[in-house]
């Protein structure tokens, strides 16, 4: 075998290894597989950034049932200030399903780093409370896990009290 060859071998297998050692890695490439579901939430915030728009989805616990509500992040006076455009109650299970259905946990450590040659775009970010106490963070800017459209679209419906 060529030093070439070898060489092409070494990087492949050290890419290999990296991506399995390291499940942050391989959920950045969308080969991350959910390893618990999530059974409650605390809270679920996602933030979506654009050029001329911030718009916040906030879901809480509240009893057997949760509150999700949509802001517009206006800045006035040097701080955000969330404006509720749209809000509604439905019932956990409905939210438990989406959350699992989008793969939320297998976000956890997501960044979606900037494309090159890509001037503009949708910035977003993603804190959660689920299962007591664990935490799942993402981010990234017009780069994001897989599932995100399923999850921006399964809030659309909730908002708009579709099934």
């Amino acid at each position: 075998m060529s030093s070439k060859n070898m060489k092409r071998a070494f990087m492949l297998l050290l890419a290999a290894a990296a991506l399995m050692a390291f499940p942050s890695v391989s959920h950045m490439f969308g080969m991350g597989k959910p390893t618990e579901k999530i059974t409650s939430f605390e809270i679920v915030t996602l933030r979506l950034m654009g050029m001329r728009f911030t718009t916040e989805y906030e879901i809480v616990m509240k009893d057997k049932d949760a509150e999700v509500v949509e802001y517009a992040i206006r800045y006035e006076k040097n701080e955000d200030k969330r404006i509720p455009q749209r809000q509604t109650v439905c019932s956990a299970d409905r939210i438990l399903k989406l959350l699992n259905d989008c793969e939320l946990v297998s976000w956890d450590g997501f960044h979606g780093k900037h494309p090159k040659n890509v001037n503009d775009g949708i910035m977003f970010s993603l804190n959660a409370t689920v299962n007591g106490d664990r935490k799942i963070r993402a981010e990234g800017s017009e780069n994001f896990p897989k599932h995100f459209r399923e999850l921006r679209e399964g809030l659309h419906a909730i908002l708009s009290q579709k099934d």
